[in-house]
């Protein structure tokens, strides 16, 4: 039988601590985060209920009980539209694919942006096209196909990106965001690969995550120009459901914008 709910809100569970909602520390325990009686005190509702929701024998929990649930594991918006999401799922809500070709329009925009990276990914971070710089930014890494594929199984990911851990938990974050209660068969076949290759994505799979990154900066160790910072967006594109445009940028004036130049001139001399 299907759990995910449940599975769901005992990842959560153990992710919060005492010290995170306010709750005295009674002192060791025996698994990380609350215990479940300290959820349903917090939530307003009785701890044989809370129980019998992570264990998937109540399928059916109001609206006010899952935003209380919602504020105690203290979900972002994604999360606590996810966590909704699971307790009522469409009966035919398996979310496609975005098709893998990419409007002609779309390419020359990118390719006309020779001193930024941009890449077009879809939802399980495929690699669909990219500009230039892009290609230049990612040279030589493997999986650079797949961007989960790249962080989780190329043995260079942890020198590319120092922050991997941060980076892994991110984009793992954003698959479970895009999975969404029912996800398409490409996407499950995606997790059971990386489930399989790598004890780190089960790890961080596990930990059930949910967040749709949108902005942020990074930091990335390139094997030709060193260390860049890097502010990363991604968006929409409009009448290509599950495409977006990832597009990084340097701080005018940095080191890190010098260092894209360089590479933009090294990568359009080797053209």
């Amino acid at each position: 039988m299907d759990n995910s709910l449940g599975e769901f809100l005992r990842a959560r569970r153990q992710a919060v601590t005492v010290e995170d909602v306010g709750l005295p520390d009674s002192g060791r325990r025996r698994t990380p985060g609350l215990r479940r009686d300290e959820v349903a005190q917090l939530a307003g509702v009785s701890a044989d209920y809370y129980v019998r929701l992570e264990q998937g024998r109540e399928l059916h929990p109001s609206d006010q009980v899952l935003a209380a649930l919602a504020r105690v594991f203290r979900l972002n918006v994604e999360a606590a539209e996810h966590l909704f999401s699971l307790a009522n799922p469409r009966p035919s809500a398996v979310r496609p694919m975005s098709s893998p070709e990419v409007d002609p329009n779309v390419l020359r925009l990118i390719a006309n942006w020779d001193r930024i990276p941009a890449l077009v990914t879809n939802g399980r971070l495929d690699v669909l096209a990219r500009n230039a710089l892009g290609v230049a930014l990612y040279e030589g890494m493997k999986h650079a196909d797949n961007l989960l594929r790249l962080t989780f199984l190329d043995p260079e990911a942890r020198r590319f990106y120092p922050d991997w851990e941060r980076e892994a938990v991110f984009k793992v974050a954003h698959l479970r965001a895009v999975a969404g209660p029912r996800p398409h068969r490409s996407l499950l076949a995606l997790v059971e690969e990386l489930s399989r290759e790598s004890e780190d994505f089960r790890r961080i799979w596990a930990r059930h995550d949910v967040r749709a990154r949108t902005q942020e900066s990074r930091r990335l160790i390139h094997r030709e120009v060193g260390e860049l910072i890097l502010w990363h967006v991604t968006f929409s594109i409009d009448g290509s459901p599950g495409q977006r445009i990832f597009v990084a940028m340097a701080d005018p004036g940095s080191r890190s914008e010098d260092a894209l130049m360089r590479l933009s001139m090294t990568h359009a001399v080797g053209r």
